[in-house]
């Protein structure tokens, strides 16, 4: 079943302090016809959140300065932003990291370093 067009144009933001994620996401999107929009840390993603307005948006956990629970907590007390789906990305696969990602506001938990398809079905689960 192709339905590689179901994602064209959507808007897929990831943020996360390290270059390589950011860049393996971008090459498994892109394909697909994703926007995808990089932020490195949740401070420049707060601005690019309001100048582009993503669809989907995927957050690490671990970052210097605003955290992934940090970052996605300031989006889901957005009237305006708390329905895009938040997803936290973490190199641990705890139960205590799930947990926490929850309260903060998060749809859903992927662990690092994931694949096109693991990164490609979260996209599509939620935009299709």
């Amino acid at each position: 079943m192709d339905n590689t067009d179901a994602l064209k144009g959507t808007k897929v933001m990831i943020i996360d302090d390290s270059s390589t994620i950011r860049r393996s996401a971008e090459i498994f999107l892109k394909p697909f016809g994703c926007e995808v929009i990089l932020a490195e840390n949740g401070f420049e993603a707060m601005s690019k959140i309001v100048d582009n307005h993503p669809d989907i948006i995927f957050v690490d956990i671990t970052m210097p300065r605003l955290d992934g629970y940090q970052a996605c907590m300031l989006i889901k007390k957005n009237p305006i932003y708390q329905s895009i789906p938040v997803v936290m990305l973490s190199s641990k696969d705890g139960l205590f990291d799930k947990a926490r990602g929850r309260i903060a506001g998060s749809n859903s938990y992927l662990t690092k370093p994931f694949t096109a398809d693991g990164l490609f079905s979260i996209v599509r689960n939620y935009i299709a």
